[in-house]
């Protein structure tokens, strides 16, 4: 909710008494209540079932407004913390990972390749220049050459029963090693293998490494029902029976329309709701009907702020826990805290009507009360 890591919630925790009170102490305390490293261990036994849990439980505390005949629908690019990947960098990781473990397990190699390394690494930069593109590209095929002969040396000296237990690690040594630019399901990161990149075409940010994620929003009270990430890049018409059976299984209830952009083009009905999205305007359209679906699809343009602040305010712009069940739980995670910062705002702000209307009563009724005569 308040946009924090793990050390910075265990150090607000000492400071803060009603975080302390919100978990049951009794007494003020003054020592950490677990190391912040802890919390990760927490998450991972709550799991996404639980996590889910909570998102449903931050539904239901809106009451009806919650429950809405039809709701809107949009899909965006959670970001996973990892550095943009170049061929170069991965290269680089792989050759650590051979040193690393060549020194635990006592093997000599041929050769270590330190000095080589570093020259080649200074040689990658400002690859996009002119003048650098023919060195950058000879200094990324020797890195290439040094990884897969580290990775071949390593396999023949190791013991059997050692290459058993890291069998998975050197699949993707190999994998990195083998594709090509137009290979799809590339490998982009070695401790993050399931993040996949997507194209979202602005100058500013051309490509998006992470996962995609569906929100889904009530049209008019813009609550957030639904949250889903999905581990492979699917297209966004294909996404819809997952969200719809996430949103019945947390709100009980089936949306009569769902209201999406242009991008869901495919079937227009799901069971019992319809798909809608933005029709090119006819002739022959009746006036009336196209006012209405205008004025639906206004309110469709606003889970576009709701995503904005999912991103800005409650970390789903870039998520730092680990692995695809670490994307589920932060974009569960972000869509729960929404809801429940979005209660609070309501809760508040009906306590001061409440205040303002007392303030009122009481002034009226003293503007209203009969002044006694004075006697002469």
């Amino acid at each position: 909710m308040e946009n924090l890591s793990d050390d910075r919630v265990v150090q607000l925790w000492v400071q803060n008494p009603y975080y302390q009170a919100f978990c049951g102490e009794v007494e003020f305390q003054w020592t950490f209540p677990c190391d912040p490293s802890d919390l990760i261990y927490f998450r991972q036994r709550v799991g996404t079932a639980g996590i889910e849990k909570i998102f449903a439980a931050s539904i239901v505390i809106h009451g009806d407004k919650a429950k809405e005949d039809e709701v809107c629908i949009d899909t965006t690019v959670q970001e996973k913390a990892i550095t943009f990947p170049t061929d170069a960098k991965l290269y680089r990781k792989i050759i650590v990972h051979c040193l690393k473990i060549a020194k635990a397990n006592g093997i000599q190699l041929r050769r270590t390749y330190a000095k080589e390394i570093k020259q080649r690494k200074l040689e990658c930069r400002f690859s996009g220049h002119p003048k650098n593109r023919a060195k950058a590209r000879k200094a990324i095929k020797r890195l290439k050459t040094i990884a897969g002969r580290l990775v071949r040396e390593i396999e023949r000296k190791l013991p059997a029963n050692v290459v058993e237990l890291l069998r998975e690690r050197f699949i993707q040594f190999h994998r990195a090693l083998q594709q090509k630019r137009g290979d799809k399901q590339k490998l982009y990161s070695l401790h993050e293998p399931h993040v996949y990149c997507m194209s979202k075409g602005k100058d500013h940010k051309k490509y998006e490494f992470g996962t995609k994620v569906s929100i889904t929003v009530t049209r008019d009270s813009k609550i957030i029902v639904g949250a889903l990430a999905f581990e492979s890049n699917e297209y966004d018409g294909h996404t819809l029976p997952a969200v719809l059976a996430q949103l019945k299984r947390l709100s009980a209830c089936e949306p009569t329309a769902a209201l999406c952009d242009r991008g869901y083009k495919g079937k227009n009905k799901i069971n019992n709701t319809r798909i809608l999205r933005p029709q090119s305007k006819t002739s022959e359209a009746d006036k009336e009907i196209q006012e209405l679906m205008r004025k639906r699809f206004r309110k469709r343009a606003g889970i576009e702020p709701v995503i904005g602040h999912l991103k800005s305010d409650h970390r789903l712009n870039r998520n730092y826990l680990k692995g695809f069940a670490g994307d589920q739980m932060n974009v569960l995670l972000a869509a729960a805290a929404f809801n429940f910062k979005k209660w609070m705002r309501l809760f508040l702000y009906a306590r001061y009507l409440w205040r303002l209307k007392c303030v009122f009563d009481d002034l009226m009724a003293a503007l209203v009360r009969p002044v006694p005569l004075l006697s002469v």
